[in-house]
Parts: C-alpha cells; sequence; structure tokens
C-alpha cells in the first residue's frame, strides 16, 4: 500500500541504506487507503460507516481524516474519551479537529465507569507500597529506566510522583508494583474500545483501530483495548510517515507538533520515555533496517549511532515483537482429537 522510494524494483540490487527509504508517495498512500477504507468498511464488514475515537494526536487525527474522506462525514463518528488524567488541551484538539472536518462527534467522558471500576484506587494502592503518603493532589508517571545505547544496560521502571508542592521525586519500581499500575490503567483503553464497540454496534458501524507501524510491531498497545478494532489502516505505516500524511492532509500544526504521548498518567509522557527509549524517527529508521536485513554497520552510520549500539537496539526490537506476537495471538483453543 506504501510507496517508498529508494525501494528495490525488480532486476535492480537494492540502494545503499539511508533516511530516504521511509519517504513516502503521500498522494498515491492517500488513495490507496480511502480504497481500503471503502472497500473495507462496505465490501467486506458490510457496515454501514467508521467510529474512531480522536484523542488530540497526530494518528487518529490522520485515521478519522482519512476515514471522513473515503465516507464522507455523515457516515463517520469521533468519540472523545478522556478521563480526569487527560491533558484538556488534548480534547479541545480533537474536538477542534472534527467541527474542521465536519464530522459528528461525541464526547464521553470516562471518569465516573473507570472510579466504579477502582482504576484509580487499584492505581494508588501499587504507588503507596513506595510513596505511603501518596494522595489525590498528587500526579505521577512511568518511565523505562535502561539505558538501551549504553554498555550496561539494565532493563527496569521508574515511578515518578510529583507532590503537590511541585516537587518530583523518582524510585525503581518493584516488578509487583509495575504489574498492578498497569493493570489498572489499561482499565482506561478498554473502558474506551468498550464505548467504541457501543457506539459502532449502535451504528452498525467499523471500529477503526488507530496504530502505527511501531505500536502494532512493537506491541505498544493494550490487549483488547486500543489493539482492538474491526480494520486499521495506517498499521502499516512508521510513525514518521504519519507526519508526512499528516501535513499532506492538512491535519492541523497543533496536532503535528505534539510529541507522541501515551494519554494514561497524569504527568506529560512521551512514548519514548514509557516504552520505546528513542526518538521515533531513529525507532523507525532502525526497525526498517531489522525488518529488511539491514546490518548493525550499515543501518548505524545512517542512524547515528555505532554497530554495537544498533545491535542492542535489534535485540531490543526482536524481544518486543516477540511480546507484540502474544498480544496479537488469538485464543488458545484445545483441540478435541476424537
Amino acid at each position: 500500500m506504501t510507496s517508498l522510494q529508494g525501494s528495490p524494483q525488480a532486476g535492480r540490487s537494492p540502494p545503499r541504506f539511508n533516511r530516504n527509504v521511509l519517504d513516502l508517495d503521500c498522494t498515491s498512500t492517500v488513495q490507496a487507503i480511502e480504497e481500503f477504507i471503502r472497500r473495507t468498511v462496505g465490501r467486506q464488514l458490510h457496515r454501514r460507516g467508521a467510529v474512531v475515537a480522536v484523542s488530540g494526536g497526530v494518528d487518529s487525527a490522520v485515521c478519522v481524516t482519512l476515514a471522513v474522506r473515503a465516507l464522507g462525514p455523515q457516515r463517520v463518528l469521533a468519540l472523545l474519551l478522556p478521563d480526569r488524567d487527560s491533558p484538556p488541551a488534548g480534547t479541545a484538539r480533537a474536538q477542534a479537529l472534527c467541527e474542521a472536518l465536519g464530522v459528528p462527534h461525541q464526547l464521553e467522558d470516562i471518569t465516573p465507569a473507570l472510579e466504579a471500576l477502582g482504576c484509580y484506587g487499584r492505581r494508588d494502592e501499587a504507588i503507596r507500597h513506595l510513596f505511603p503518603d501518596y494522595g489525590a493532589e498528587c500526579r505521577q508517571k512511568i518511565a523505562v529506566a535502561d539505558d538501551l545505547l549504553g554498555s550496561n544496560r539494565m532493563s527496569y521502571f521508574n515511578l515518578i510522583v510529583q507532590w503537590s508542592d511541585g516537587r518530583q521525586e523518582k524510585r525503581r519500581m518493584p516488578l509487583e508494583t509495575y504489574l498492578q499500575v498497569v493493570a489498572a490503567t489499561n482499565m482506561k483503553q478498554r473502558t474506551r474500545k468498550l464505548l467504541e464497540c457501543y457506539h459502532a454496534e449502535r451504528l452498525n458501524y467499523a471500529v477503526v483501530g488507530t496504530p502505527n507501524r511501531l505500536e502494532y510491531e512493537l506491541g505498544f498497545f493494550v490487549r483488547g483495548g486500543d489493539g482492538l478494532a474491526d480494520f486499521k489502516p495506517i498499521a502499516h505505516l512508521y510513525k514518521s510517515q504519519i507526519y508526512a500524511l499528516a501535513e499532506h492532509l492538512g491535519v492541523p500544526a497543533e496536532i503535528r507538533q505534539q510529541p507522541p504521548s501515551t494519554d494514561t498518567y497524569s504527568l506529560p509522557q512521551t512514548q519514548e520515555e514509557f516504552y520505546f527509549a528513542l526518538p521515533y524517527e531513529q525507532t523507525d529508521l532502525l526497525l526498517w533496517a531489522l525488518r529488511h536485513g539491514v546490518s548493525a554497520g550499515e543501518a548505524g552510520t545512517a542512524a547515528g549511532l555505532t554497530a554495537e549500539q544498533v545491535d542492542r537496539v535489534y535485540h531490543d526490537m526482536e524481544a518486543k515483537r516477540r511480546a507484540a506476537a502474544l498480544l496479537h495471538q488469538a485464543a488458545v483453543v484445545m483441540v478435541n482429537a476424537t
């Protein structure tokens, strides 16, 4: 579906690896995705339209814009699904985009549902194992602490708490604390998906998944949450390609200029500090290189890294891809041999 400049052509040797491998023919890519959406929604899924959760970030902005172009605004429903930890600016960006596109949109604050499920209480209970004085006036986030490019790599996560006076404190998370915090906060993605499915079934619409290739292939999604969808129109595209498409489609600059975030914790948190450990530009390039068998030395030259550093990134990506394969896997069914 994508058109990557510098891709090998029949009868020709592949070009030397460089940053241009991610260059995108945006016009043909948009046309192909629009046709994919129309064919998938109408002929394959037999649905009347599409539901898209719009967060104010670039991925969902591109998806809702493509859905509107493919189906028309009256066959798309945009959902704005913040909770009390969501930055108000993100919701404002999402609403402004929907209004500019002329797409019907509905805002549903999921805070009451999360409170009833115990999301915040279970999360805070785990946090107080490390910070006994943690209270409602405090803010928090998780940050990956491994030095992916360093020689003495140790993988673990830090919990960062901001007290009411603005001071921040960081402590290493024991595994049990990390697992409980993540399990509790994953309720956010699953609650949002519940509402997407409700509106999709109510309207006989299809649910649009918004992950890009980094998230889809490296496992940055919640099983049964944002990983659940009827179709995923941009999962084949790298993050830098999503930004190129956003500019081509006229997505507002205030959305395109936002760093990729998680929209999960109450402190601002980028995807880089929570999961990928590298800027998306480098992650894009090195994932492409890994998938196409580019040596660590050659990839390092293009990415501005040493061969040893790229080799560590390759190993990290392979581990994430194995974990992602388990997240994508359907339920295991026992086969009756009789």
